[in-house]
């Protein structure tokens, strides 16, 4: 892959994730009003399952954002499209798939 596409896609992927991120963080504060002004009426394990679904949601956003962060500096290094275990080129279509694999299929496969 060259490196334009590989810097559209980590943008792009970029771009949506702090998209989601941004929606995560408002509908967390959402609930969290919600669950105020409803005060004792409500079940309170609801809103606390709420709290805490928005909290992995925003938590597994945040670690996409650190893999995007380290497939750019991959990318700047020039060993972006390889292997960060071996160095075997991680073929296109996987890069397509998925902008920041670190990893081949098979590797990622073999714990």
């Amino acid at each position: 892959m060259n490196d334009e596409r590989a810097r559209s896609l980590l943008s792009d992927e970029r771009a949506n994730v702090e998209k989601l991120l941004a929606d995560a963080a408002a509908y967390g504060s959402q609930d969290r009003e919600a669950e105020q002004e409803q005060g004792d009426a409500s079940d309170p394990a609801q809103s606390l399952a709420a709290q805490g679904v928005d909290d992995a949601v925003a938590a597994s956003l945040r670690e996409r954002l650190a893999a995007l962060d380290r497939a750019e500096q991959r990318l700047l290094a020039g060993t972006y499209g390889r292997s960060i275990r071996s160095g075997t080129p991680i073929p296109d279509e996987r890069l397509e798939a998925d902008p920041t694999a670190e990893l081949t299929v098979e590797e990622a496969a073999t714990p």
